[in-house]
């Protein structure tokens, strides 16, 4: 379940940090911020890389647990 949710994070922060770097530039136009996308972007897709680099998933420690 970790390892879902990190994936989740890392996919969403690279789309939100892509398109805030992209609204700076002036290349894409949203509705909100483009220093606030790329702000959230690259602390979700930070986050995300650490949970999948650090954390056990939940059936790893279930199985460690039952031994």
């Amino acid at each position: 379940m970790i390892k879902i949710l990190a994936i989740i994070m890392v996919v969403g922060g690279a789309i939100a940090l892509v398109a805030g770097v992209m609204g700076i530039f002036g290349s894409l136009s949203t509705g909100l911020s483009p220093w606030a996308l790329a702000i959230l972007g690259g602390i979700f897709f930070l986050s995300g890389i650490s949970l999948l680099k650090y954390r056990k998933d939940t059936d790893v420690i279930e199985s460690e647990s039952k031994k």
